[in-house]
């Protein structure tokens, strides 16, 4: 016979996919194109960005911190691969551009906040700000176009699998193996749990925190070079309040925002589930207004069950 934990832990395993399923169940009832092969795709390719972003913000959410740059790191990576993306240069220039611009910002994050001691909070609103202007400053505050067909490339199909999908998919594994079968994996689990243990069994606290918020920017430029693929232009104002569904994916996924608890699969997870849940909104045709209330709603909700977590 299973123990009242044991159930416990069995509902926090399955929770989300039960939701995932019934909220589908009920979308299916209620507009049948819902369960169409042309809908699901578009509901996967649409969680695309915002899954990435949320595996990226996991390992610093994982280690304690916070990264609130996201959108604003998505519209400047875009902008930057999008300014190499013409046809005079190979493919690999503007995404390797757009990369490690994001890996630099997220790098510079990790910078103040292990060696300033700054506030991560503090830290990632100031780079929200920097980035969005160094976007706009970049770009002259216009779209930039004319994007060779080789970058565009990257936002569509390959065997009717959508590539920014498959981005996500690699993104997703590296993750799993770094978090669970590396030493890395385990520091980051650590220095979230309990940073004073960590440091004094050795652990380069430091060295770690870095780590999480240069891979969490290096996401955020992948997703930026995958949405200037989509969208086939960099957009300086792209990315606004990205950075809150990403956050929100990765708490209703399970991971703490105290750190040291949570992982990929549940984040992957609660991405579907916000992505479901906007797809369902927008074929039910809810104002955007409301959709806007609905998700502030939802933000809050996974905070509000993350202390819950905390205490039982």
């Amino acid at each position: 016979m299973k123990t009242p934990s044991t159930y416990s832990d069995a509902v926090k395993s399955w929770g989300l996919v039960i939701a995932i399923v019934l909220i589908g169940t009920v979308l299916s009832f209620a507009r049948p194109n819902f369960l169409t092969v042309s809908n699901l795709v578009n509901v996967i390719r649409q969680i695309s960005i915002n899954g990435i972003l949320a595996v990226g913000v996991t390992y610093v959410l994982l280690t304690g911190g916070v990264d609130l740059s996201l959108g604003s790191l998505v519209a400047l990576t875009g902008v930057v691969a999008a300014t190499f993306g013409s046809s005079q240069y190979p493919v690999v220039l503007p995404v390797m551009a757009g990369v490690l611009t994001g890996a630099a910002c997220g790098a510079a994050n990790g910078v103040v906040v292990t060696k300033g001691k700054v506030a991560p909070f503090i830290v990632t609103l100031g780079m929200m700000t920097v980035a969005r202007g160094l976007a706009l400053v970049f770009s002259g505050g216009r779209p930039v176009s004319n994007l060779s067909p080789g970058f565009t490339r990257l936002g569509g199909d390959v065997a009717g699998v959508p590539i920014p999908v498959l981005v996500l998919a690699v993104v997703a594994l590296v993750s799993v193996v770094c978090l669970n079968n590396l030493r890395l994996g385990r520091h980051i689990y650590a220095v979230g749990g309990n940073e004073k243990a960590a440091r004094a069994s050795g652990i380069n606290v430091d060295a770690v925190k870095m780590f999480a918020y240069t891979v969490c920017g290096a996401f955020a430029g992948i997703a930026g070079v995958v949405l200037a693929a989509r969208i086939t232009t960099g957009q300086p104002n792209a990315g606004i309040g990205y950075e809150l569904d990403a956050i929100a994916a990765v708490v209703i996924g399970g991971t703490s925002l105290s750190g040291g608890v949570g992982g990929v699969g549940g984040t992957i997870l609660g991405a579907l589930l916000m992505g479901v849940i906007n797809n369902g909104l927008d074929l039910l045709n809810v104002s955007s207004y409301y959709q806007a209330i609905i998700k502030g709603v939802i933000i809050v909700g996974a905070v509000w069950l993350d202390r819950n977590r905390e205490k039982s």
